[in-house]
């Protein structure tokens, strides 16, 4: 089984965009025999895919009047998943939400972060996009929910393509464009070491949803950088700033 641990640098991603073992979160090494697909224009004249962007310097789908605390969209979970479940919980949502045979939830310990998850086979899970994986993490010290995942790649779906995952990326950033995040907390097109953040924004209480597009670059005609998707992931996040997962204490080593 592929593992799909928590990761910390969400949380560069959240402020600095500097990614780190994101890619862990998908299916590594794998090229798309498809064209290249070209990346958003923000990645475009010379753009490096290592740099860290300030959020202040994304493109915000945001009027100028903030709206009130109240009327921000709430990041609470995933479906009928959320955030502060016991795992028996998230289990009868899940559940729920995908009806899986009784096989085809999978168990997974973290042994770094000391965090637990549980794994899914979602097929169509965005509709005509291809079979994702899910992933529901709990907390070291909590043992609640505190992230839902979801990854496409050619190692969730033989059938995937470059072109499927931008066709996936573009639907989700354009439906959470019009979901009415936190104004200041919203960016899209972003690059960062190995892709493209395609959208990060938070609620009033900054639970966030960062959706990730990884894959590799090319030069081409006109200092175009091109990106050739690889996966697609998908972050609903309790707390990307403070994770719960484990540390260890100051002054042991």
């Amino acid at each position: 089984m592929r593992k799909i641990y928590f990761v910390p640098a969400l949380v560069g991603l959240l402020t600095t965009f500097a990614a780190g073992p994101l890619a862990a979160q998908g299916a590594q090494g794998v090229t798309p025999k498809q064209k290249a697909a070209a990346a958003p224009k923000a990645v475009a004249a010379g753009a490096s895919p290592a740099a860290a962007a300030p959020a202040g310097a994304a493109p915000a789908a945001a009027s100028e009047t903030a709206p009130a605390d109240d009327k921000i969209k709430a990041i609470d979970g995933f479906r009928s998943a959320k955030f502060g479940m016991n795992e028996a919980d998230a289990r009868a949502a899940i559940t729920k939400d995908f009806n899986p045979k009784a096989d085809a939830i999978k168990s997974q310990d973290n042994p770094s972060e000391l965090t637990h998850s549980v794994l899914l086979s979602a097929p169509d899970l965005l509709p005509n996009g291809g079979t994702a994986e899910l992933s529901y993490v709990f907390g070291y010290k909590s043992k609640s929910l505190i992230q839902i995942g979801a990854v496409w790649s050619k190692g969730t779906d033989a059938a995937m393509t470059a072109e499927k995952l931008f066709s996936n990326a573009n639907i989700l950033r354009a439906h959470f464009l019009s979901e009415g995040f936190k104004p200041d907390s919203i960016a899209v097109n972003m690059p960062v070491n190995g892709g493209i953040v395609m959208f990060r924004g938070s609620d009033a209480k900054d639970r966030s949803v960062i959706l990730l597009l990884q894959g590799t670059f090319e030069n081409k005609e006109n200092n175009q950088r091109v990106l050739t998707p690889t996966s697609l992931l998908l972050f609903y996040v309790a707390d990307a700033k403070s994770p719960d997962v484990f540390k260890l204490p100051p002054g042991q080593f």
